[in-house]
C-alpha cells in the first residue's frame, strides 16, 4: 500500500520526530512505500493568496474559492500545491502528524489543507443542487482511501477526558477528523493520541512506540470512526440536519456518528 505521512514539527529531535522516524520504518518494513511531506522541512507556504494561482491578472479581485478552482481547473495552479495533490491521489492511505497547539493543528498544517483543498479537488465535487450538496461526508475525491491523526498534547489524559477541562479528546479533534478529513471522502481511523508528552521517559517511549507500531500494522483493518454520511438519508436536505427520528436525544458533535 502507498501511505503519504504529513508531518508538522519543527525540531527533528523532539518526539514527533522520533516516532515519525519510527512510522516511516514501521511501514516500509511491513512492504508498504511511504512518501513524507515534512512541512517544516519543506518551508510550506502556510498562506492561501494569490500567488497559488499562476493565471491572474494582477489587479484582479482576489476571490481564495474561485482563483483555486479556475487555477485547478487550468492546471495553472502553485508547483508545491499540485505536487502536494499527486501525492494524495497516489497514496491508499494518509497520517497527519502533529504537535496539538492551541487546541488543533500547527499554522503550518492548516496552510498546508487550506492550499491543497483545491475548489474542484478536495471540495465542491459532486452534484450542487436543492437536492444534493455535492459529494462530501462520506463521499468525495477521497472515498476509498484511509486517514489517521497521530497527535501529542503537552496536557494530561485526564484534560482530555469526557469531563476534562480541555473537553473530550474526540471534540477537540472533530473539526479536524470530520471536516479536514471525512468531508472529502477520507474513513477516518480513530487518532493515536499521546499525552503529557514533557514526561516521557525510555519505558514509557517504549511502550507508545509499541502501541503505535501496533496501529500501524493494522491500519488497513481497524475500524473506521462511523461518522454519518452526508447523502444516505439521515439528514434532511436542503437544511442538511439530522431528520427528527435519527438520534433525536442527541445534539453537538455526537450526533454525527452513527
Amino acid at each position: 500500500m502507498n501511505v503519504l505521512l504529513i508531518y508538522a514539527h519543527p525540531e527533528p529531535r523532539s518526539l514527533n520526530g522520533s516516532l515519525k522516524d519510527f512510522s516511516i520504518k514501521r511501514l516500509e518494513d511491513a512492504g508498504h512505500v511511504v512518501q513524507v511531506s515534512d512541512l517544516y522541512a519543506m518551508k510550506w507556504k502556510a498562506s492561501l493568496d494569490a500567488d497559488d494561482s499562476l493565471n491572474r491578472q494582477g489587479d484582479a479581485r482576489f476571490d481564495p474559492a474561485l482563483d483555486s478552482k479556475h487555477a485547478f481547473e487550468a492546471g495553472m495552479q502553485s508547483p508545491d500545491i499540485a505536487r502536494e495533490q499527486e501525492k494524495l491521489k497516489w497514496a491508499d492511505a494518509v497520517i497527519l502528524q502533529f504537535p496539538l497547539w492551541w487546541f488543533s493543528m500547527p499554522a503550518i498544517l492548516k496552510g498546508w489543507v487550506e492550499r491543497v483543498y483545491a475548489y474542484g479537488f478536495a471540495y465542491g465535487v459532486g452534484e450542487h443542487s436543492d437536492a444534493r450538496w455535492g459529494d462530501r461526508y462520506g463521499e468525495g475525491s477521497m472515498a476509498g482511501k484511509r486517514a489517521m491523526l497521530i497527535v501529542t498534547t503537552g496536557g494530561w489524559e485526564s484534560h482530555y477526558s469526557p469531563r476534562g477541562i480541555n473537553g473530550p479528546i474526540d471534540d477537540v479533534l472533530f473539526p479536524i477528523q470530520h471536516g479536514v478529513l471525512y468531508y472529502p471522502g477520507f474513513a477516518v481511523l480513530p487518532p493515536f493520541v499521546i499525552h503529557r508528552t514533557s514526561r516521557i521517559d525510555e519505558a514509557r517511549f517504549s511502550t507508545i512506540r509499541d502501541a503505535l507500531g501496533q496501529r500501524l500494522d493494522h491500519l488497513w483493518t481497524t475500524a473506521p470512526i462511523p461518522f454519518r454520511p452526508q447523502n444516505a438519508g439521515a439528514y434532511d436536505v436542503p437544511a442538511l440536519t439530522l431528520r427528527p427520528d435519527v438520534s433525536p436525544d442527541q445534539i453537538g458533535f455526537s450526533a454525527h456518528i452513527e
